[in-house]
């Protein structure tokens, strides 16, 4: 179940586990109160999830380069 769980967060782009770990909310809750959300707005935060996915790519992205060129 754990190795589902870990596919799951790594195809979903982490945006969840971000949140969780910069409020400090366990990532699970993060991900339950997004679903509430996303039916309670027929489906809006959707918008929101991609914009934040994009960002959190981008971070990481930035930060990987920038490690690799100052070490």
């Amino acid at each position: 179940m754990n190795n589902l769980k870990d596919l799951l967060e790594r195809s979903a782009f982490g945006v969840c586990s971000y949140l969780g770990e910069k409020m400090n909310i366990a990532s699970s809750r993060v991900r339950l109160y997004f679903i509430y959300i996303s039916f309670l707005t027929v489906g809006s935060p959707v918008i929101f999830y991609f914009i934040l996915a994009f960002w959190v790519n981008v971070r990481r992205y930035i930060k990987r380069h920038r490690d690799a060129l100052f070490g």
